[in-house]
């Protein structure tokens, strides 16, 4: 959210400062803008890249216990069983 307010003020000052600029001032705006907001798209799919990452370490996790809890619940039945 940060980068986002940040870009939009730049953007912002872009526009405001390009009046009375030659034509290749107006084009080398355009590519900072154009570049900027090509890594703002990367920044924001490096993050989504990262919550896929931590949802699934977490199911991962999730899985591994469940696997454990269901092997310590049939060694428990299984003594009991050979308890009586």
């Amino acid at each position: 959210m940060k980068r986002l307010a940040t870009a939009l003020a730049v953007t912002s000052l872009l526009a405001l400062g390009a009046c009375n600029r030659t034509p290749a001032e107006n084009k080398a705006d355009n590519v900072r803008e154009a570049t900027e907001n090509q890594a703002e798209a990367i920044d924001n799919q490096a993050e989504a890249t990262r919550d896929a990452a931590d949802n699934q370490a977490t199911a991962t996790e999730n899985r591994a216990d469940a696997v454990r809890d269901a092997g310590e619940n049939r060694a428990d039945a299984i003594e009991s069983n050979d308890a009586h």
